[in-house]
This record gives structure tokens, C-alpha cells and sequence, in this order.
């Protein structure tokens, strides 16, 4: 009684073969489980390519401020619960809910700056001005709200005991400022108008 495996081993008893059966069965198992596992990846990168863009058609150009305001408001928001416990507060649902609320009601500064965008859009076109640019203000809120972020998971970070570099927070503030800088020209201007 012989029988080749696919590794070209021989299986010369009884005993042998049923050993290599199993060793085949066990094989084919491994290889239909790495396939489902393969599917289940493609799966998932299939709806992160849908969903992203979709956002990307939707929201055009504010798209990108958009993605990574929500990224820096989930990493904020994981890095303060973490480092709730290293400046020994308690994390109860209220201070949990009234952060969510306050991340949503950020999300709402942008919808409201893109509101204002539409508003200019819509009255320069009504005096036959067609301006180009679109989400210029919601843009400005969301990349406004994005520093800020970042700057208290720069603190959440650092209160956890995580050294940070020194040039890091210096320099997101120095963006932040620079975009506040601009809307107070923008404020100026408005001002002088009057």
C-alpha cells in the first residue's frame, strides 16, 4: 500500500496513510479558513474605500479637514479617558456624555461654517460674482477645531507620562494662531467696511 502527499512523502502502512489523510484534511481546512479570513479583509477594505468616497464626493474639498478633525476627536477623546486615570479623576457616564457633546457640537461649528460658505456663494452669484472657491470658512473651522485637538492630545499625552517633543506643541500652536490671524484680517476688514 503506497500513496504519495503533496510533499511528495510516501506513505508506506496503513497508520502512515491515514496519518498523511489527516495532515492533507487539516490542510485543506487551514486553506479554507485563510480564505474566508482573505475575504473578510477585502470585504472590509471594500467598505472603507465605499464610505470614504462617498465622503469624498459629498464633501469635495472639505473632506480631508473633516477626516482628520473626526480622527483628533476620537484620539482625544481615547487618550483623555486614558489619562483621566494618571490625573486621578473618575470617568463617570455624565463628564463621558458631556464630551461626546461637546466633540458633536464641534462637528456642528463646521456645518455651520459651511452654511456661511453657501450663504457667500450664493449672494456674490446673485450680484454675478461666481467665486471658485467652495468651503473656504468650514475648512478654516475644521482645521481651527483639528489644532486644538491635537494640542490637548499633546497634554492628555503628556499627563500620562509620555514625553512629548519639546518643538511639537510650540508648533501646532503657531498653525493655530496662524489661522486665527487670518479670520481676525478677515474680522478687520469687516470692521473697517462699517
Amino acid at each position: 500500500l503506497t500513496k504519495g502527499d503533496k510533499n511528495g512523502n510516501t506513505c508506506k502502512t496503513l497508520t502512515g496513510l491515514i496519518f498523511c489523510a489527516k495532515i492533507n484534511f487539516f490542510r485543506r481546512k487551514e486553506s479554507e479558513v485563510m480564505k474566508k479570513k482573505m475575504e473578510q479583509v477585502n470585504n472590509a477594505k471594500i467598505m472603507i474605500i465605499a464610505i470614504g468616497s462617498a465622503l469624498s464626493s459629498l464633501l469635495g474639498v472639505l473632506a480631508f479637514p473633516c477626516t482628520l478633525m473626526i480622527t483628533s476627536n476620537l484620539v482625544d477623546y481615547a487618550t483623555g479617558l486614558i489619562a483621566s486615570k494618571f490625573r486621578n479623576q473618575d470617568i463617570n457616564s455624565y463628564r463621558s456624555i458631556r464630551g461626546i457633546f461637546k466633540k458633536i457640537a464641534m462637528w456642528l461649528l463646521v456645518v455651520v461654517g459651511a452654511i456661511v460658505d453657501e450663504m457667500i456663494k450664493y449672494s456674490t452669484a446673485q450680484i454675478g460674482l461666481d467665486i471658485k472657491i467652495s468651503f473656504l470658512i468650514a475648512s478654516i473651522v475644521s482645521v481651527w477645531i483639528t489644532c486644538n485637538e491635537v494640542i490637548s492630545i499633546l497634554e492628555n499625552i503628556q499627563d500620562i507620562g509620555v514625553p512629548i517633543p519639546k518643538f511639537l506643541k510650540p508648533l501646532v500652536k503657531n498653525i493655530r494662531s496662524q489661522v486665527e490671524s487670518k479670520a481676525d484680517i478677515l474680522e478687520d476688514t469687516d470692521k473697517g467696511d462699517e
